[in-house]
């Protein structure tokens, strides 16, 4: 329908799921544009969202790529909008708690920024959510494109390195918000999509710390990543059969519970499996 309407928008059909990084690769290897858009199906942009945007990327040549505020449906700062790169100690720091045993040690500072206060200008950061991503062109083609090794998740960090290691800048940009329903598009095979998610942790740090770390820390961080897996796994099993889980509507940001009909719980994991399911109000 939207092609039919505007001869500018083209819709790329690829049968299956792709995976994030490689469906994006296809979109970015055909749009013409001097900026790449990665953008969420599962976003609200305001009218006024990419002008300002553009606006900011304009006035510096430097940057490479630029974020903005995302927000949840309840109006919150969703973390990963802004961030730090999640370094192995920095990893070890947050699943162990230290931040809150040492809450103003830098050496002990949790990556995600979404607490800190926010800063009235664009300002540079390490790293920003693949949800709303604004790209600069040439900066892809000097940096590349995204890592086809990730299937979702991490797979934005990844690039934000690479920009950085390639001397371009990341901004954040406060004063243009987006709302972001996180988790509406992959709800139906979470642990599917949890496993994915650490999956793609690890083969972050082994591409760029494994030669800047001693082996045993390296290695007490990819064993916290599978726990922390096991243990996600663990909790989505036992609550799978009647679990609740908020629904939102992109029309609509009151959520409506949602419950899992009683099936195998590791139908969850299968990827052609699709979920069953029946909303109550």
């Amino acid at each position: 329908q939207m092609s039919g309407c505007n001869p500018k928008v083209h819709i790329l059909s690829n049968g299956k799921n792709l995976g994030f990084s490689r469906a994006n690769n296809i979109a970015i290897q055909r749009a013409r544009g001097r900026y790449v858009l990665l953008l969420n199906p599962d976003c609200i942009v305001n009218p006024d969202t990419l002008p300002q945007m553009l606006k900011v990327m304009e006035s510096d040549p430097t940057a490479g790529m630029a974020g903005c505020l995302i927000r949840n449906p309840d109006g919150s700062e969703q973390p990963g909008c802004r961030r730090a790169v999640p370094t192995p100690w920095r990893t070890f720091v947050r699943i162990m708690h230290l931040y809150h045993a040492f809450p103003h040690h830098p050496r002990f500072r949790s990556f995600l920024l979404h607490n800190d206060p926010l800063p009235k200008d664009p300002t540079p950061v390490e790293s920003i959510s693949g949800a709303f991503m604004l790209v600069r062109r040439s900066a892809i083609e000097q940096v590349g494109t995204l890592d086809e090794g990730y299937f979702m998740h991490c797979e934005d960090l990844d690039w934000c390195m690479r920009f950085s290691q390639a001397g371009w800048k990341i901004l954040f940009v406060p004063s243009v918000e987006v709302i972001h329903f996180k988790g509406s598009c992959s709800k139906e095979r979470p642990i599917r999509v949890i496993y994915h998610m650490h999956r793609g942790m690890v083969r972050f740090y082994r591409k760029f710390f494994q030669h800047h770390y001693s082996w045993p820390l390296m290695g007490l961080v990819a064993l916290a990543v599978w726990v922390r897996f096991a243990i996600l796994c663990i909790k989505e099993l036992s609550t799978f059969p009647f679990q609740k889980v908020p629904t939102y509507s992109l029309t609509n940001p009151t959520p409506t519970e949602t419950e899992r009909l009683p099936t195998s719980p590791m139908s969850n994991a299968l990827p052609d499996e699709k979920a069953r399911r029946k909303t109550t109000t």
